[in-house]
């Protein structure tokens, strides 16, 4: 009986991540069918997972007849700034708030989060109005800004929770060597801080990849228009290319799961961490 435990107890723990990964994994695996799937497949009474036959037509229309690629660099330059701005403001918030003597910090910190807990759709009006007096419509900047707000109280969250698990010890050495504390924060808690920036920047670099409802609202022209926005343009009034659409969910999917795979160990030893204060 005791051997059997051991056993059932793998059993478990592997189908369970099978089933996860199946859960996870199948919308994107299909998308990746459907990519290489002729229309006149698309539409036809029984689907059919494997492509027959096998062709790039879709991956051809997005890049040479719809300009994908413009919507791909504005969401790169869209992501990665919102990405620099929000590590750098929340590490200066989360360490003021984590190693400096604030008073009423956990208020704060409450105050932070409660910034996220407001429904987008009830701020989408409010915005379009301030970016639309400010002349930042149809720019990167707005949807920047915009982002940067929306995903500034997460990042300066998950930070905070990692800075606290850092010892105390390591400023009061950095104190007596003469260190500064702005030299306290970007030479030493920083470098030692590198698994929770990954995961946080990771995390903000995702969501500003993917949100689609600002995008729509601030920008109108394909010069400022993220790739969300340029997958909806895809479709008109009569016609929906499922195939188009599939490659092009594929092109912007594997950017972000090679990021995942490649900072894998940093997000799992961010997440770990930044939960447990020793």
């Amino acid at each position: 009986m005791n051997e059997t435990r051991p056993f059932l107890h793998s059993f478990v723990l592997y189908l369970g991540g099978a089933l996860i990964l199946l859960w996870s994994g199948g919308p994107f695996v299909w998308q990746l069918s459907t990519s290489f799937q002729l229309d006149r497949e698309l539409t036809a009474g029984t689907p059919t997972f494997f492509p027959d036959p096998f062709t790039w037509e879709h991956y051809r229309n997005i890049f040479v007849e719809k300009q994908f690629q413009d919507y791909v660099i504005n969401s790169v330059i869209v992501a990665g700034l919102t990405t620099i701005v929000c590590l750098f403001i929340g590490a200066l918030a989360a360490f003021a708030l984590s190693r400096l003597d604030v008073k009423g910090r956990f208020g704060v910190l409450g105050l932070i989060l409660s910034i996220s807990m407001f429904p987008q759709i009830a701020l989408v009006g409010p915005l379009y109005l301030v970016a639309a007096n400010l002349g930042l419509l149809d720019t990167f900047a707005g949807l920047v800004i915009t982002y940067v707000a929306l995903g500034l109280p997460l990042v300066t969250w998950v930070l905070f929770g990692y800075f606290e698990t850092l010892p105390r010890e390591i400023d009061e050495a950095a104190r007596m060597d003469g260190v500064s504390t702005l030299g306290l924060l970007f030479r030493i808690i920083l470098p030692m801080s590198l698994p929770s920036l990954v995961t946080t920047g990771l995390l903000a670099f995702i969501a500003a990849w993917n949100e689609f409802m600002f995008a729509l609202a601030f920008t109108s022209t394909i010069e400022h228009q993220t790739i969300p926005v340029g997958i909806a343009n895809f479709t008109n009034l009569y016609y929906v290319p499922w195939g188009d659409i599939a490659a092009a969910s594929v092109v912007v999917t594997v950017p972000l799961i090679a990021l995942v795979l490649v900072f894998q160990r940093h997000i799992i030893e961010g997440l770990t961490q930044g939960g447990v204060k020793e």
